[in-house]
Formats: C-alpha cells, sequence, structure tokens
C-alpha cells in the first residue's frame, strides 16, 4: 500500500456519525467565479462509471442564503444547505468571492466541525482564505494564487503558504493554486481514494495531463501585494527590480533597509509571503524569462544582464524552476510565436520536450542527493554565501513521494 493510500486509509477511520468517504459536499457562497465552482462539481457529480472511474455521492450546499450570485450575473439556487455538510466525508471550497472580506460564521463553524469529524477539508485557488479563516490551515503547508499568496501569508502568519506550487496535500487538509489547479487537485483526490487508472480515465474524459509538472514558477510575474506600498520595504524592492541586472545579494537588501538580515528576512515574508532569498532568484529568472523572449542576447549575455554570476547559475536555477534549460526555453518559444505568440502557449511544449523535473521539493532533494555543484550555483546566484541556501523556519520538507506540481504532508 502506498502511503498516499494508508493516509487515505487512515483519514477514513476517523470519521464519525454519518459521515462517508465517497459523500463530497461542495460549499457555494455568493459573488463566486463559476469556472472554480464547476470543477468539484464536473468532477464529483458525474456518474463516470462506465469509463471506469468510480461514483462519488455530491452535496452541493450553500454556504449563506441563496440565491447565490455568480460571476456573470448568474443566480443559483442549491439543494442542500449547511447541514448537508454532517454526511460528507470531504467537503471542498471553491474560490472565495473577496480576499478582504471575512467568510461567514456559520460556514467557518461547519468546516471546522467536519474537520473535528475526520472530514477531508478542500480548498480551491481562494477557498484557502476560507479553510484559513476557520483556523484550520493553522501551523500548516498550503497554497493559493501566486497573486494572492502574499495576501494570505500577511493575513494568517501561522500558515507555511509556499505560491510555488500547483496544490498542497496535508492529509486530512488540502490546498490548490488558481483555476486550472483545482482540476489538479482534484485529480488527485481521484487518484488518491481510487488508484492511478481511476484518475487517469477521469482525465482523458475531462481532456486534461493526469498530471502536470513543474509548479506556479512559470506564471510569477514582477507584481507584489498591494499593502507593500505604504510599506518602508517598498522602496528596496522597487531598487532590486530595477538593478537586477547588478550583482547584490540579500545583505545588500538588508543593509539598503538599515535592517539587520534576520530582521529583514522577517519583514520580507511577512510582506511578500516569500523568503527574500527566492524571491530574488525568482526575479532574476523572470528576467531572464524576458530577455529569452525579446532579445538576440547570448544564454552568457542573459545572465550577465539578470545578475547572475556565471551562466552556469542561470541554467540552474532556470531549470529548477521552469524545467528546461534556457536554449530550449528560447526554442520552444520562437517555434510557437508565428502561432500566437503568448507565453502560455510555450510551456505546453516545454512539458512535452523536456523531462519531467518534478515540484521544488523534489528537485532540491535530488539537488541534495546528487554530486553536482548545485549549492554553490544557489549561492553565486544571489551573491551570498552557501549558508544562506539552508531551510529557515518557512521550509517545509515533505516525508512522503510526491506527484508532479505536488507538496505532499510529513
Amino acid at each position: 500500500m502506498s502511503q498516499d493510500s494508508a493516509t487515505a486509509t487512515e483519514a477514513a477511520r476517523k470519521l464519525t456519525g454519518r459521515r462517508r468517504r465517497e459523500v463530497v459536499a461542495v460549499l457555494l457562497f455568493s459573488g463566486g467565479p463559476i469556472f472554480e465552482s464547476s470543477i468539484p462539481l464536473s468532477v464529483f457529480g458525474i456518474d463516470r462509471q462506465d469509463a471506469g472511474v468510480p461514483r462519488y455521492r455530491l452535496l452541493v450546499c450553500g454556504g449563506e442564503d441563496g440565491p447565490l450570485r455568480t460571476t456573470g450575473g448568474l443566480e443559483l439556487s442549491t439543494p442542500y444547505g449547511l447541514e448537508a455538510i454532517s454526511r460528507a466525508g470531504t467537503v471542498v471550497v471553491p474560490a472565495w468571492r473577496s480576499i478582504t472580506s471575512p467568510p461567514p460564521a456559520e460556514a467557518l463553524e461547519a468546516l471546522r466541525r467536519a474537520h473535528e469529524e475526520g472530514a477531508r477539508i478542500v480548498g480551491l485557488c481562494t477557498g484557502a482564505f476560507v479553510l484559513a479563516a476557520a483556523g484550520l490551515l493553522d501551523g500548516r503547508p498550503a497554497t493559493t494564487h501566486w497573486m494572492y499568496a502574499p495576501t494570505l501569508a500577511k493575513r494568517y502568519p501561522s500558515v507555511h503558504v509556499d505560491p510555488r506550487e500547483l496544490f498542497v496535500d496535508d492529509g486530512d487538509v488540502l490546498t490548490s493554486a488558481g483555476t486550472a489547479a483545482g482540476i489538479d487537485l482534484c485529480l488527485h483526490i481521484v487518484r488518491t481514494d481510487h488508484g492511478t487508472e481511476a484518475a487517469g480515465a477521469l482525465a482523458r474524459r475531462l481532456v486534461v495531463p493526469p498530471r502536470r509538472s513543474g509548479g506556479q514558477e512559470r506564471y510569477l510575474d514582477r507584481s507584489l501585494p498591494e499593502e507593500i506600498g505604504s510599506d518602508p520595504l517598498a522602496e528596496v524592492v522597487a531598487w532590486a527590480l530595477e538593478h537586477l541586472h547588478e550583482q547584490f545579494d540579500v545583505e545588500t537588501l538588508a543593509a539598503r533597509a538599515y535592517m539587520s538580515r534576520r530582521t529583514f528576512d522577517r519583514r520580507f515574508r511577512s510582506l511578500t509571503g516569500s523568503a527574500p532569498l527566492q524571491w530574488l532568484i525568482t526575479q532574476r529568472v523572470l528576467q531572464a524569462q524576458r530577455l529569452l523572449e525579446t532579445s538576440d542576447y547570448s544564454v552568457d549575455e542573459v545572465a550577465g544582464r539578470c545578475g547572475f554570476r556565471s551562466p552556469v547559475a542561470l541554467r540552474g536555477h532556470f531549470r529548477r524552476q521552469l524545467g528546461s534549460s534556457p536554449a530550449a526555453y528560447r526554442a520552444a518559444y520562437r517555434a510557437r510565436r508565428p502561432q500566437g505568440g503568448a507565453l502560455e502557449s510555450v510551456t505546453t511544449v516545454i512539458e512535452t520536450s523536456v523531462p519531467v523535473q518534478g515540484t521544488a521539493s523534489s528537485r532540491r532533494a535530488a539537488a541534495a542527493a546528487s554530486p553536482g555543484p548545485t549549492p554553490v550555483i544557489a549561492a553565486a546566484a544571489s551573491g551570498g554565501a552557501a549558508e544562506h541556501l539552508r531551510p529557515g523556519p518557512e521550509a517545509y520538507v515533505p516525508g512522503r513521494p510526491t506527484l508532479p506540481g505536488q507538496r505532499s504532508a510529513p
């Protein structure tokens, strides 16, 4: 029995009362986006037993009084209310309507009670904010859409937010990144419950990959939370983005902020949801992407213009974040550009032409086991010493094998 299956069995034993593992409750609220809301309805609410997909029983529950108005002005009425959650072994919360407004207290209490009685709780995209408001993510690893990850980390500092993962499985509480990553997580749930063949059959019906490689790194941009605009660190962050072509390290940023390295690390993470070293490396890789797409600079020249100390450093971080070498990325981009030119189309080419690299955590594990110069590369890229690469308090080390794009519980 795999560790994932063992975890599912253990969770099933803890179900109490009328709860059943095959019963899935989807909690909907007014103002929720229709796409994210429809994902669990499609995965768990359609009988596909003819295709080899075990059947779930779906309970669509209103988290507040209806009718519920979705994006586009559609109005929905749900067949069940919060009371139906008492029968569910899995409770799914799709994207929440606003990261700035608190969820209804009655819904939060229903989620807490379900979790106490052994139910598996799932938050898709900004549904993680609902789980966090209920206290279900305290002390746990979690993810959400990369755009909202800094806000989640700042508002709920006890949550270990990782904006790089497509989804995070922490056993009885699971969260996913934005939009399509909800499909990845729902497929993972089916795979955990019924095995690879069932998940593969469902993926074929949905016409999606059964497992996607990589994480959210390739979609990140230079956006920062609005809250940082009035913070003293805003000037330091702006300076860093304007001087990525120069070689500087986190100590340089801390000195510009007139802070010790330790204080700077803590303040930076509270504002952005990311450790400053990881953020700096990500920004350099993003700059390299843009130069590879828009210029004819050689890879060596791109490395210098993005602040990497050597082309080797650029290649190492580029492959770890995007699952491709800089040269392969440029070739894929140019091959697809005449047909549309959108960066989104590049990812498909890369995923099908480059061996799967696994998650950020699995790539770090592989790097640790390799006799190669990976630690030196990372240190050189940041301009700092190797000691800065040791996992900090925010580091999350998985305890069982992970699927591509997934971080699992220890």
